[in-house]
């Protein structure tokens, strides 16, 4: 079953105060993360290094690729700079093969992103409407707005490498990679299996062989298609107040009213989670969790025109359930949940 992320409720509901020397350094500042998609496919880099436009040295953390894909549940010394692009060599143990990746990242998107402050929670009293985004980030918007946090690489079967920025409750996906194989590898194996791994790569090839890994499933995770979510009510009370979306390509959205209320169509992938958060009345408060199942939902995606696509989720006038339709065709779920909560939001009944 999906999980949602536990870094976004973690992040969201526990925000940290930004201190002053935070908010005026004059670089970035960020923690490295290896994520994998699942345990058997680890990877032990070897030698790595993070290129940064300021000439700052950065670098991945201690040890191997962890957690799931696109998150690696694992932090280390903060880095700085930055950055434009990684040269990283690592052992795949599950293909018994050394790869090489020499990745340069689009420097005018990162430049871009790099500046930019996303939304984790409402603005506070007297703020301005609540932005996607911005780039100038006022003292008394550190606690809703985000910069970038988070550097995070997914490694792949066959060498493939997915990079993402984080900003805490948004995570946006820099691009994908191709590492290639090093066929000498003997001078690789001396330098790690001296370090690192303990025991004869006979043994590793015996014991961690993954004969069929193949970067297909995590490649098809990539497609996108032009869509918006739809969340409505048949209840003339109805107030939607938050909707976290994850997606199956390790990308995810936080956004909050407005924006809610009016959703954009926009190039996204194909959604693992949607949780919503909604009011009818006082003291009727509700979470929605619509689970998705890949195939069956980029198969009714594929049938549509790349256009103006919706995901609607419906909710029942007595909030007890919801449907969810693509286009206003029917659309088969993991999983619905429904739930009462106690959540304050600022235009809650009261």
């Amino acid at each position: 079953m999906v999980k949602i992320k536990t870094i976004i409720i973690h992040y969201i509901l526990l925000i940290p105060i930004v201190t002053s020397c935070q908010m005026k350094k004059e670089i970035p500042e960020f923690h490295v993360e290896m994520s994998h998609p699942e345990n058997k496919y680890r990877i032990e880099p070897v030698y790595d290094s993070i290129r940064t436009l300021e000439n700052v040295s950065a670098s991945f953390p201690y040890g191997g690729s962890s957690g799931e894909w696109g998150e690696s549940r694992k932090r280390w010394t903060e880095q700085h700079g930055t950055p434009i692009g990684a040269a990283i060599t690592y052992y795949a143990k599950y293909e018994d093969k050394f790869y090489h990746l020499n990745a340069d990242f689009p420097v005018d998107t990162i430049k871009d992103w790099t500046k930019r402050y996303y939304p984790s929670s409402e603005v506070e009293e007297n703020q301005e409407v609540l932005q996607e985004y911005i780039y100038d980030r006022k003292p008394a918007q550190k606690r809703t707005y985000i910069e970038f946090r988070d550097l995070v690489f997914g490694f792949a079967p066959k060498g493939m490498v997915v990079v993402w920025l984080r900003y805490g409750g948004t995570q946006k996906e820099v691009g994908r990679y191709q590492a290639e194989v090093i066929e000498d590898d003997q001078a690789l194996e001396a330098k790690l299996f001296s370090r690192t791994i303990t025991v004869p790569r006979e043994q590793i090839r015996i014991e961690n062989a993954v004969p069929d890994a193949s970067p297909e499933k995590w490649d098809n995770y990539r497609i996108k298609y032009n869509w918006k979510p739809e969340i409505i009510s048949e209840n003339k009370n109805f107030r939607l107040f938050w909707v976290l979306t994850e997606y199956f390509n390790a990308e995810y959205e936080n956004k909050l009213r407005p924006m809610v209320v009016h959703p954009k169509v926009e190039k996204r992938a194909v959604p693992s989670l949607i949780t919503f958060f909604w009011e009818t009345g006082k003291g009727e408060k509700y979470e929605g969790r619509a689970f998705f199942d890949w195939k069956k939902t980029n198969e009714l995606f594929k049938s549509l025109d790349d256009g103006n696509n919706e995901i609607q989720i419906k909710i029942e006038a007595n909030n007890s359930g919801f449907e969810v339709l693509i286009n206003n065709q029917p659309l088969e779920m993991v999983n619905k949940r429904v739930f009462k909560n106690d959540r304050e939001f600022k235009e809650s009944y009261k």
